[in-house]
């Protein structure tokens, strides 16, 4: 639940369309990664329709998207969230990832309009059941699926991973993978992937970044966001392995240091 209004920000100069931009307070809820502890969020006014003009530079400023909702942790007592993002010029895969490639070269990837079908639900639904059992959203139906991952303002793609077809088939090869991801003006950001539980050996989270991380320099984009890395937590530690990173010290971006 939004608490009241906690401040007027500026994202931008007196022109910008994102001048004087509520910015709210959540109240206490659990955390979503230590569920023993307490979490809020600082949010962007879902109702303001300059969201989708704001999405860009709040990236910058180390917010994230989920659904309609762009937000980012401000808890008082943890600090163990940090956005991170990788400088897309800079990248070079280090000897893992370069396996990883390898390993998937028949693997295709695809651009396509993020909008559901019976394929992504299929997946999104196998995936939750073997990864997030019990854990909340493993009993997502279609209509969490749209209001998650499709958002209603935000240029989002579905960067589909697939199999090469079957001999004589005349349709796309199996899905394996969905990387959901923003387009903005200065970069891309990873909103969430989800793939096959059965293909796990094939590194399929890693395969779903680097491919993200080409469409970005084919495209002169200067950053991939990767929303949070969270210290100690084990299913968020993969992202300070993709080098170089930055890190947001909640005034601005620095090489990440850890």
């Amino acid at each position: 639940m939004l608490g009241a209004s906690t401040d007027r920000i500026a994202m931008g100069h007196d022109t910008s369309p994102a001048d004087d931009l509520r910015l709210y307070q959540t109240g206490s809820h659990p955390c979503g990664y230590w569920p023993e502890r307490e979490a809020r969020d600082l949010v962007l006014d879902p109702r303001d329709p300059r969201l989708g003009l704001v999405y860009p530079q709040a990236l910058e400023w180390g917010f994230r998207r989920s659904g309609d909702i762009v937000y980012r942790p401000s808890c008082a007592a943890c600090r163990a969230c940090v956005a991170v993002r990788i400088p897309v010029q800079r990248f070079q895969p280090d000897r893992s990832q370069r396996r990883c490639l390898r390993r998937n070269a028949d693997i295709s990837a695809r651009i396509v309009p993020a909008r559901r079908t019976d394929e992504h639900f299929d997946l999104y639904h196998r995936y939750l059941l073997a990864r997030h059992r019990d854990g909340g959203m493993d009993d997502h139906g279609t209509a969490e699926f749209d209001q998650f991952l499709v958002g209603a303002w935000s240029d989002t793609r579905f960067l589909e991973l697939r199999e090469p077809p079957a001999p004589g088939s005349s349709g796309p090869g199996r899905l394996l993978a969905v990387a959901v991801t923003d387009r903005a003006p200065h970069g891309l950001s990873a909103v969430y992937t989800f793939y096959e539980p059965e293909e796990a050996a094939r590194g399929l989270g890693t395969l779903a970044i680097l491919r993200q991380l080409e469409w970005a320099r084919r495209e002169g984009l200067a950053h991939l966001y990767l929303g949070y890395w969270i210290d100690g937590h084990a299913k968020m530690d993969y992202k300070r392995r993709f080098r170089p990173l930055e890190a947001f010290d909640g005034r601005g971006w620095r090489e990440f240091p850890y």
